[in-house]
């Protein structure tokens, strides 16, 4: 157990000034890979409307939580890539594009029974 008189000693001590590449913070990725999931999610779910037309709406009044369930999990997948290749923007639009547009896909042809 640390008593006072070591803890007072701690305090006073003087830390040595940090060196550049110790005051570098890591950049925030999930904000791109956030909103790289909600576009394509989004664009995505355009996608029925532009194939079958508005009759597609019906369609999707009846369907609709399982659509919205594809929202958070869009969202998760673009922050995990942009965190898996370290920001880089294509590597980020491309995976996320592909992979939350097929499973959007999927969802609807299961569904729609096509």
């Amino acid at each position: 157990m640390q008593t006072l008189s070591r803890f007072l000693i701690d305090i006073t001590r003087k830390k040595p000034p940090l060196t550049q590449a110790e005051e570098k913070e890591e950049p925030s990725y999930s904000l791109l890979g956030g909103c790289t999931g909600f576009v394509f999610f989004w664009l995505a779910f355009a996608i029925p409307f532009l194939v079958y037309g508005s009759n597609t709406l019906f369609f999707l009044l009846y369907t609709w939580p399982f659509f919205i369930t594809l929202m958070p999990i869009s969202v998760l997948i673009g922050i995990a890539f942009s965190m898996l290749f370290g920001g880089s923007l294509w590597k980020t639009l491309v995976l996320t594009g592909l992979l939350v547009m097929g499973m959007f896909w999927t969802v609807f042809s299961f569904l729609s029974g096509w």
